[in-house]
């Protein structure tokens, strides 16, 4: 059980520029929290004083999460010319396309000291290609006679979390697709999980990014790829977490649009039953589940919570507290205030603010 240490009952992470909050991170021994704000990483204490920030990704940093283990916060990467993609490079002023690559970004948060240290000089930085990622990115799912781009709806990557495989005793950094909404296709109602032994051999493949001449050194597949039946959802995982408290998962999500689903925003994943063999509903390919639990009590599946929080970041600190972003903009850009919630399954929500 991890230590009680104080959290803040709300924290403001300042203003960050045109793109939002994507996720956060904590250091519960070091009493730090980390922001990801898609093309910078800020740092601050849990009095929300700064400490430093990295920047200069013209990439999308997506979900963050701190490795206990190590000291290191993890991340997804995406550099694709989809309408995201450029969004980005027009809000950084770059007209020049970048090939579509997927990484894991490694920081070495110790080092960040000051604002505006930069990913590519400062040495803060390392990445790891994730060549499967960009093989279903650029793939295709053909179903009878259509031919659907984007193997699964694969958009990329953007839930990231260590943890347990449910059911294990198998600690894994786990990598979620992000998956394209598009209500009229209908091999996009699964999550997708790569499970990486990354504690290992990652430090082999994570190398310095160069966004000009970009690496391709990562392993050839991940050591499992798991499959969850949500529904349809928006993207995809945005952020995924283990909770040590209930041994449970949570994966957040901005909200399907399938009307023969209810489209909640939070998922809780089974933590305590192995991934089960199963039949892609739709490919007819033999794949491997992880199990959803129904918090609300009903039995048909996929069920959800109507929690309206964690897409843009949360933090499970392991005895039943927890940390959610909060996002917001105004006219002086964007932000997020982190509020923290203590759990109660006798609510509906399950989750309600500390007062």
């Amino acid at each position: 059980m991890p230590s009680l240490r104080p959290l803040p009952k709300t924290l403001f992470s300042g203003y960050q520029g045109n793109n939002h909050c994507q996720g956060i991170a904590v250091d519960p021994k070091g009493g730090f929290i980390y922001y990801s704000f898609t093309t910078r990483l800020v740092k601050t204490d849990l009095a929300g004083h700064p400490v430093g920030s990295v920047e200069g990704l013209c990439g999308h940093l997506g979900c963050i999460d701190f490795n206990e283990r190590d000291g290191r916060v993890y991340g997804s990467l995406e550099y694709k010319n989809d309408r995201i993609g450029k969004s980005i490079l027009q809000k950084l002023n770059r007209s020049d396309p970048v090939p579509d690559a997927f990484y894991c970004a490694i920081f070495d948060v110790d080092r960040i000291d000051r604002p505006g240290m930069q990913a590519e000089s400062d040495g803060i930085m390392r990445a790891v290609y994730l060549k499967e990622v960009v093989q279903d990115y650029n793939g295709e799912t053909v179903i009878g006679k259509v031919r659907y781009p984007h193997r699964y709806g694969c958009s990329g990557i953007d839930g990231t979390g260590w943890g347990p495989v449910p059911g294990t005793d198998r600690y894994r950094l786990h990598i979620c697709y992000g998956i394209y909404g598009e209500p009229e296709r209908p091999d996009n109602d699964y999550q997708i999980i790569l499970s990486y032994d990354a504690e290992e051999f990652w430090d082999r493949y994570a190398q310095p990014l160069n966004q000009e001449a970009m690496h391709r050194s990562g392993p050839e597949k991940c050591e499992a790829r798991y499959f969850l039946y949500t529904g349809n959802t928006t993207y995809g995982v945005q952020n995924l977490e283990y909770d040590a408290y209930t041994g449970n998962w949570f994966a957040a999500v901005y909200p399907g649009r399938k009307p023969k689903f209810e489209n909640p925003p939070l998922f809780v994943i089974d933590g305590k039953t192995p991934p089960v063999s199963g039949v892609h509903s739709f490919t007819g390919e033999s794949i491997l589940q992880w199990t959803l639990l129904a918090p609300d009590g009903k039995k048909e599946s996929p069920g959800g919570l109507f929690f309206p929080h964690g897409s843009t970041g949360m933090y499970a600190a392991g005895d039943g507290r927890y940390l959610f972003s909060e996002a917001g903009h105004d006219a002086s850009g964007q932000f997020t205030r982190v509020r923290l919630y203590h759990l109660d399954p006798t609510d509906k929500n399950w989750f309600l603010p500390v007062s």
